[in-house]
């Protein structure tokens, strides 16, 4: 039916579908560009007025997202600058070496965290820090080598936990403006995204305008 494909094709998109909630979509002109692909689903002719009928009882059924009740004020956010990333190979000699990684934090200012994925460990660390844990990866391949970047590290709250979209809520408008993330780390109470150098400022802007008004 045409409600159904108005329904889909809306849904494939999380940024759609928040524009409609928040009435920033002009329903006429969506229905105009959904029409071709919907009268090909259904293999028939279909009027724009039955779209724009589907569209406004789509809109009727969202719910307010749960992660807006979760933050009862603007969490802490802190940026870590002159960062350095290093992917490596999840072999057993890699493994091995890579163990004396952490060991090399020796001051609270140094920022290194790991993460181990199946096939494959992610490095970030403080630029001073590089040169020796390069040494001690040796002849390691590197599958990637990245410098010049930063992170926004943000405490979330424990019942964030349970709490469908809360990753979504902070990344989502910083894909509205074209910033890249180059990693997200989630561990527990504390998110942390990967950035270039030259982002991390209109991140963190962006980032601490989500909470200038009522969540």
């Amino acid at each position: 039916t045409v409600p159904q494909a108005t329904k889909t094709i809306i849904e494939r998109s999380r940024y759609l579908v928040e524009a409609i909630s928040k009435g920033l979509i002009n329903y006429s002109s969506l229905a105009r560009y959904m029409r071709p692909e919907i009268e090909k689903m259904l293999m028939k002719d279909v009027s724009e007025a039955s779209i724009l009928m589907a569209i406004k009882r789509f809109e009727e059924t969202l719910k307010t997202p749960h992660y807006t009740n979760v933050f009862k004020s603007p969490p802490n956010m802190t940026i870590h600058s002159n960062l350095s990333v290093l992917v490596v190979p999840n072999t057993q000699e890699v493994v091995e070496k890579r163990a004396e990684i952490p060991k090399l934090s020796s001051r609270e200012t140094h920022f290194l965290t790991i993460t181990q994925g199946i096939t494959e460990t992610m490095i970030i660390l403080s630029n001073d820090l590089l040169p020796k844990a390069k040494e001690i990866l040796g002849d390691t391949q590197l599958l990637e080598e990245r410098t010049k970047l930063s992170t926004i590290n943000i405490r979330i709250p424990k019942e964030s936990i349970d709490t469908p979209g809360i990753v979504y809520f902070f990344v989502k408008s910083l894909a509205w403006s074209e910033i890249n993330i180059i990693e997200t780390v989630a561990i527990y109470t504390e998110l942390t995204l990967l950035l270039n150098d030259k982002d991390v400022g209109k991140a963190f802007e962006i980032l601490k305008s989500l909470f200038d008004k009522q969540i």
